[in-house]
């Protein structure tokens, strides 16, 4: 059972590692930019709580 474990440490820290290498190696780069700019695409949430607001009591 310990050797089982063993082989099964060893397995996932390869996986890891080859998943760290994959995700910060230099093709990701423009990926990695575009993803960290998400949340600035984002409308305001004024905005759209103000555009709601307006949307359901008409001005006269």
């Amino acid at each position: 059972m310990a050797m089982l474990s063993a082989i099964a440490t060893a397995v996932f820290l390869v996986l890891f590692v080859g998943i760290s290498w994959w995700a910060f190696s230099a093709h990701r780069r423009a990926a990695n930019a575009e993803s960290a700019m998400l949340p600035f695409m984002l409308p305001d949430e004024a905005e759209v709580a103000g555009a709601s607001i307006d949307a359901s009591h008409p001005r006269q």
